[in-house]
């Protein structure tokens, strides 16, 4: 158990030197690039063919503003009020957060168990 832990411990310092290569602003370009992405790719499977001819509804688009939401909501709490190093952190004690996932599932199982195309 305490070479495991010796080993963690050197992979963490590891990363913690890898991470210190790269500058903020770098970082900030990276998440902005990333951001973009999981919006763009969220909103085109929404109102893919395939998506819908596989939940046989094209109400799915309907869920991406919930989606913008939380996305948003996430970077907010990184970048104003510090709190990104543990996401799960950020989910389990971010009330706006938390409710716009509880949303999104709502809305989603709504959509797929009610809607008729």
């Amino acid at each position: 158990m305490g070479s495991e832990s010796n080993s963690a411990n050197k992979e963490a310092s590891q990363h913690q030197h890898v991470l210190a290569e790269y500058d903020r602003p770098f970082l900030d370009v990276l998440i902005g690039i990333v951001t973009a992405a999981v919006i763009v790719g969220y909103t085109l499977y929404t109102i893919s063919s395939e998506t819908i001819a596989r939940f046989l509804t094209d109400k799915l688009l309907l869920t991406v503003p919930i989606v913008l939401y939380g996305i948003f909501r996430y970077l907010y709490l990184v970048y104003h009020r510090n709190d990104g190093g543990n996401p799960a952190h950020a989910l389990l004690t971010d009330g706006p957060l938390r409710l716009s996932i509880v949303l999104w599932v709502v809305v989603s199982a709504l959509i797929l168990y009610t809607a008729p195309l």
